[in-house]
């Protein structure tokens, strides 16, 4: 599938508020870079891991997104996250999500997570539930 759904181009306002920016958006592939600001620090001077669960779910929604209908939506109903590395205050967080399952009624991404010097830092895998238009 090649056609991007129009609604998957418009980010929620949450987007906007973690500061992610998205480089990269097919219904095959979806890339961000989040910046490690100091607003996402955990106190250890790296990024928060919801910061980085955060990023990963938007984009999920947004792959998801980016492969629906005309009238559906869509929304979480599981995620798993690995941490594996830190992301320093001032380093980015560079995210790309691909499918690993696109089916009628559900859709499970899986989104790999970097740093600046390319160490993988998370790993997320989630499931994105199919909504059709209620009647």
């Amino acid at each position: 599938m090649s056609e991007v759904n129009e609604v998957a181009f418009r980010q929620p306002p949450f987007a906007e508020l973690l500061g992610l920016k998205i480089t990269h958006l097919s219904a095959e592939r979806v890339t961000a870079e989040l910046p490690a600001r100091e607003e996402l620090n955990n106190r250890f001077d790296i990024m928060h891991g919801g910061a980085i669960m955060a990023l990963a779910d938007n984009l999920g929604g947004t792959a998801a997104s980016a492969n629906l209908k005309e009238g559906q939506s869509t929304t979480t109903v599981e995620s798993k996250t690995n941490f594996f590395a830190g992301i320093p205050i001032g380093d980015v967080a560079y995210a790309e999500c691909t499918p690993l399952h696109r089916g009628r009624t559900t859709m499970v991404w899986q989104t790999r997570i970097t740093r600046r010097d390319g160490r993988l830092c998370a790993l997320v895998t989630q499931t994105q539930l199919v909504l059709d238009p209620k009647k």
